[in-house]
């Protein structure tokens, strides 16, 4: 049912947790299946240098934020603002329809995460 990616980041996540004195936090849920993905990042000229995230919710939103995580970890705030959804779901090998929900989720803590970066 998931692929291999997805097993990989669920059962071995990347950055798990939270950063010591995040210059940036985002916390976003999804008010229908009641996942919960927060971010927390440290920013230094325009470089996420550290990034970790906390969930909860279904296989599919560990493997999201743990890929999203990882992919995250060193990329300035251009390169994350410029990762779309599909690219998500291709270094995962791709989600079931009924998983999606997911890759929203990440999606959105991402957003909401250069949004307060930001500020």
């Amino acid at each position: 049912m998931y692929s291999p990616q997805v097993l990989d980041h669920f059962e071995r996540p990347r950055n798990p947790g939270t950063v010591e004195s995040p210059d940036a936090v985002a916390q976003v849920e999804n008010p229908v299946c009641g996942d919960v993905l927060k971010l927390t990042a440290r920013i230094s000229q325009g470089r996420i240098v550290e990034i970790k995230f906390l969930v909860k919710g279904c296989v599919p939103a560990m493997a999201c934020a743990s890929a999203l995580a990882e992919f995250l970890q060193g990329k300035t705030i251009a390169e994350a603002s410029a990762l779309k959804m599909e690219d998500l779901l291709d270094i995962l090998g791709g989600l079931p329809e009924a998983s999606t929900h997911a890759s929203h989720l990440a999606m959105d803590a991402l957003a909401a995460l250069i949004r307060n970066a930001a500020k």
